[in-house]
């Protein structure tokens, strides 16, 4: 049975838990705040960007860039972005299941019984020291490792990752490219998205959409300059800003899972030092009781 000097030691060591959590849930809420004004600057004009050019993708001919061409998606790219530390909740599971899921469907291992579904060519790039420790244990394909990179997300980084995927897009080494990564919500909540980065997403024009006959096409526009340097100007920037913003989410989201969850380690904290300061003030009351009992029987007998 534990005594007292037992109940203090463990005491000790919780307490010395506790103010690590509190520690890093201080330092996760101080850089939270500044990847949030990031992200929430970076989200209107990386969306209003992929909206414009969706739109433009719609109207214009395949040829005219090789980052709008469609080709049957045979050989893929999954480029899964986790977070480079743990500490942060079930952040990074959440993250590896999905892709995990994603992979397993593109491979034909998803065990459904609805029949087999085609399988692919499928290579994974990593953005994370955990998605590299767990795809190290299993046999999927990697192509690329990207680590360290969360420790100040910068345009250079979003620059030579685009860079790598418009090259290997171009080139026909990928018929297509596929982001899986934690979207920012709030503070305490992450959803994890899957997205496709290229070729560049087109935009659908539904029967409202404009007046012409239902077989139409929608309205095309005058290009200053012609269609071929617009497209050239903007389409490889359009990617490396959509993978800096998705490097800025999931920074962001980090940063909220871990200030978290040590928020919720440092609260099981305190009640873990409730309980054994409890458990150990009975044990030292139980010790007086019995100390007491033996100094009265003794008394007692001398008499």
């Amino acid at each position: 049975m534990a005594n007292v000097r037992d109940y203090r030691t463990r005491i000790r060591s919780v307490k010395s838990t506790q103010q690590i959590t509190r520690a890093m849930k201080l330092v996760s809420a101080s850089k939270l705040r500044r990847a949030q004004d990031l992200i929430l600057a970076a989200r209107p004009y990386a969306r209003k960007m992929l909206e414009v050019l969706s739109s433009l993708a719609a109207r214009a001919h395949p040829d005219r860039h090789p980052l709008l061409q469609r080709r049957p998606e045979e050989k893929v790219l999954v480029v899964v972005v986790t977070a480079d530390k743990g500490l942060c909740g079930s952040f990074n599971t959440n993250i590896v299941n999905g892709a995990r899921a994603f992979l397993d469907e593109l491979l034909g291992r998803s065990g459904s019984t609805a029949g087999p579904r085609p399988t692919h060519q499928v290579q994974v790039d990593i953005v994370g020291r955990k998605a590299r420790d767990w795809f190290r244990r299993r046999d999927y394909p990697v192509r690329r490792v990207l680590v360290d990179l969360f420790r100040d997300v910068t345009l250079e980084d979003a620059r030579d990752i685009a860079s790598n995927l418009i090259e290997g897009f171009s080139g026909g080494e990928f018929d297509g490219v596929h982001l899986v990564y934690n979207e920012f919500k709030s503070v305490m909540q992450q959803r994890v998205v899957r997205e496709t980065l290229l070729p560049i997403p087109r935009a659908t024009f539904g029967p409202g959409a404009f007046t012409a006959s239902a077989g139409a096409q929608p309205e095309d526009y005058i290009y200053e300059p012609d269609q071929e340097a617009l497209f050239a100007a903007l389409l490889p920037k359009h990617v490396m800003i959509q993978v800096h913003r998705v490097l800025l989410e999931s920074a962001a989201a980090e940063y909220g899972a871990r200030m978290t969850a040590m928020e919720n380690a440092t609260r099981n904290a305190g009640e873990m030092i409730d309980s054994l300061t409890l458990q150990m003030n009975k044990i030292r009351q139980a010790s007086i009781t019995k100390e007491i009992l033996e100094v009265v029987s003794g008394a007692e007998a001398l008499k």
